[in-house]
């Protein structure tokens, strides 16, 4: 792969083995935890307050906006982590992840921040800056929830496994890697959690019904280990028969959720996710019955997975081995029982007297017309206690700009009740930190992976708005994850460091 990315300026010396994105600062939150009603317009003037026009009319230039034309961005939330680990799988192998695959923000969510934690339901919002270079810095939103509760705290889960069993399962690393994990799960689950299975290849198959766990749990590891690989994937088939087993044992007070474990490379039946869960609307409206998509095996068909996780009110994440696994069917699953929010959005207003151009770094296909914002009949992203979620948009002030820069808002819906909710978060200019490497830690393991997914995307080319400003190479990338992960002690940062090298191997970048 080419390299496309290079040090503007400011990276040079000894100082930048921290180098990164000289930038990052600790900036300011008004009452981030002070979650409120509201009804009005806030942060979104209306139209006409200014002249500006709402980003919606203009869709196909909403990563790089002149503030006089549109001066907010919005996105519904996600916490997906699949594309992060599907390209750390590749690169292993030797390949190099596809571009299509790579989306930034699931890069930069693969990491642990240290945000403030708001006490009950909802969000805190921490909202701050660096310096890049003479004339970009980095924003970052950061939006946490509360932390996770003990097992013993949270509802009862009805979680409904619809386990791929095609011909493709049977590479080692996918359906062997499935059973082991699901039967580590069984055993960690509460005894008043209930757990169904279903399996599809050509056809789909209810192996267990809704099966409460208590004294049980022999049953349930039964029909796991009698899971063998078959033939053909009717993917469709398979969403559908588990919808359908889920509403048949649904249980009310319960998170009730489908767990879809597959390479997603469907080849019979329907494969288009939107045909597929158009067929499970009821349920999924109905019920409120969240999709949660579990990928597996080298050759994965990751857009449709990710596709049926967003269409399916849900998440996706990837698993390659047995410490992925243990990851995500041990911790992560645990921690997506319980909600805290519903059709979750943010959204930022860049102030046109300071912002001369912004752009949101990943994200792509969680766009929000600006005016739906508030409309609460629009899809957003369900999250769960323990999560953050970050934002980073590259930045582009007038020059001497001082006052406000940006205030960025999050919208959600109580799980229970459905009442919306709000609260904000503001940055100033005296805020932005003059370069990263001074700038809080965190942040810059945020920005180390949104540049590394950047490269790996081929940012420049034809679509120059892919283009981080101020990018540095590969080699500083390395150098710069190198020291963050000796700073932060992190394994995952330290994986990250590996990942960057085995980029940097693969071609001259």
């Amino acid at each position: 792969m080419e390299t496309t990315h290079r040090v503007r300026g400011l990276l040079a010396g000894t100082a930048t083995a921290l180098l990164l994105l000289t930038g990052c600062g600790a900036g300011g939150s008004d009452g981030s935890t002070d979650t409120a009603d509201r009804s009005g317009g806030f942060p979104a003037p209306a139209d006409g307050d200014g002249g500006y026009r709402d980003q919606g009319q203009d869709e196909d230039q909403d990563q790089r906006r002149e503030p006089a034309q549109d001066h907010l961005s919005t996105f519904a939330l996600d916490v997906d982590t699949a594309s992060y680990g599907y390209a750390r799988r590749a690169l292993a192998e030797g390949n190099s992840p596809d571009p299509s695959t790579i989306r930034p923000e699931e890069f930069v969510n693969s990491f642990r921040q240290d945000y403030e934690r708001p006490d009950g339901n909802g969000f805190s919002v921490t909202v701050d800056g660096a310096r890049t270079g003479e004339d970009w810095s980095l924003l970052r939103v950061g939006l946490a929830t509360r932390t996770e509760s003990r097992t013993g705290d949270r509802p009862p889960a009805a979680l409904t496994f619809v386990v791929d069993i095609s011909g493709s399962m049977a590479e080692p690393g996918r359906l062997d890697l499935a059973k082991e994990s699901l039967g580590t799960m069984t055993d960690r689950l509460r005894d008043d959690d209930s757990v169904a299975l279903v399996t599809f290849s050509g056809e789909a198959e209810t192996v267990l019904p809704m099966t409460r766990l208590g004294d049980r749990r022999g049953r349930v590891h039964d029909a796991i280990d009698s899971l063998e690989p078959t033939d053909s994937t009717n993917l469709g088939a398979g969403v559908e028969t588990g919808y359908a087993t889920a509403v048949e044992g649904l249980r009310e007070g319960a998170t009730n959720r489908v767990v879809l474990v597959s390479d997603a490379l469907a080849n019979t039946g329907d494969t288009d996710a939107d045909t597929i869960l158009e067929r499970v609307a009821g349920a999924r409206r109905d019920h409120g019955i969240t999709l949660f998509g579990v990928g597996v095996g080298s050759d994965y068909g990751d857009a449709l997975m990710e596709r049926l996780a967003d269409k399916g009110d849900g998440h996706t994440t990837y698993v390659s081995n047995d410490a992925d696994a243990e990851k995500v069917f041990c911790e992560e699953l645990p921690r997506h029982i319980d909600l805290t929010a519903r059709d979750a959005k943010a959204q930022v207003a860049f102030d046109p007297r300071t912002v001369e151009e912004f752009r949101l770094v990943g994200y792509d296909n969680r766009r929000v017309a600006d005016d739906d914002f508030r409309d609460d009949s629009v899809d957003g992203g369900e999250v769960g206690p323990g999560h953050t979620v970050t934002a980073l948009y590259a930045v582009r002030t007038r020059p001497g700009a001082e006052g406000h820069l940006a205030t960025a808002t999050v919208r959600w819906l109580d799980p229970a009740t459905r009442t919306p909710h709000e609260t904000s978060g503001r940055l100033e200019t005296d805020a932005v930190h003059e370069d990263l490497t001074g700038a809080p830690v965190r942040f810059q393991v945020a920005a180390t992976a949104a540049y590394f997914a950047d490269a790996l995307r081929g940012g420049g080319g034809d679509d120059d708005f892919a283009t981080l400003p101020d990018a540095p190479s590969l080699t500083e990338l390395a150098r710069t994850a190198r020291t963050l992960a000796q700073r932060t002690e992190d394994p995952e940062v330290g994986r990250l460091a590996d990942m960057i090298g085995m980029a940097r191997r693969d071609g001259d970048r």
